[in-house]
């Protein structure tokens, strides 16, 4: 059954979703699928996520779901841990990371406000696993003002985003305004799709340009 299927035939806790997600979350979490994976949800809502994402990357997963509401801590079983935290506080994010290890996979399907939206980011990216992803949905809000955003407010994650395009490319800038730094050497991709974002890493970024063949038929211009 695929993941959109678990979703729309869901008949235990409640699951908030938009249909087109699905799109992105089997594209880039289904690499996950019946491996070992630690997967943390920020933002555990009414417990219907969680176990989804557990019935579709099966029994080896290991999902880590964080709210500020203690009212969440029920939702725990064998598979799903909850802590009770601010997303934006970085002890906290700390001690998901003292606790579990090294985080595979991020969705951050919380506040979504502008600022706490960074903030996990800017703690969490770089200690994720060196092959891992981050998603960020509901950027819609990165939009409207009341969640710290708007079109080319400099705090909104998708404003964000594009300068990272920079950063990502940082070893082709020549001019010295762009330096290339973590994010240029461990980032292989930047996906963006109707509200969302996707970061995915690799440990090694083969960039060097090799000419491959027999050099006596290169066509010179």
């Amino acid at each position: 059954m695929s993941l959109y299927e678990m979703f729309i035939n869901n008949t235990g806790r409640p699951i908030h979703k938009s249909g087109h997600y699905f799109f992105a979350y089997e594209r880039h979490f289904g690499r996950y699928v019946g491996k070992p994976v630690t997967f943390l949800e920020i933002g555990a809502g009414n417990g219907g996520s969680s176990q989804m994402w557990k019935r579709w990357l099966g029994p080896l997963a290991r999902i880590v779901a964080i709210d500020i509401n203690p009212v969440c801590k029920q939702f725990e079983d064998e598979q799903v841990a909850v802590r009770i935290g601010d997303q934006s506080d970085a002890a906290f994010l700390q001690s998901l990371i003292d606790e579990f290890g090294t985080i595979d996979a991020v969705i951050d399907d919380g506040s979504h406000h502008m600022a706490h939206v960074s903030a996990s980011f800017d703690y969490l990216y770089h200690r994720i696993a060196s092959n891992g992803v981050y998603m960020i949905e509901d950027m819609h809000t990165a939009y409207w003002s009341e969640y710290g955003g708007g079109r080319g407010d400099p705090r909104s994650m998708i404003e964000r985003f594009k300068g990272m395009l920079d950063d990502l490319n940082a070893d082709h800038v020549r001019d010295g305004t762009v330096v290339p730094g973590h994010f240029t050497h461990r980032t292989i991709a930047m996906t963006a799709y109707d509200s969302i974002l996707v970061f995915e890493k690799a440990p090694l970024i083969n960039k060097v340009m090799k000419i491959i063949g027999d050099d006596s038929l290169r066509v010179n211009y």
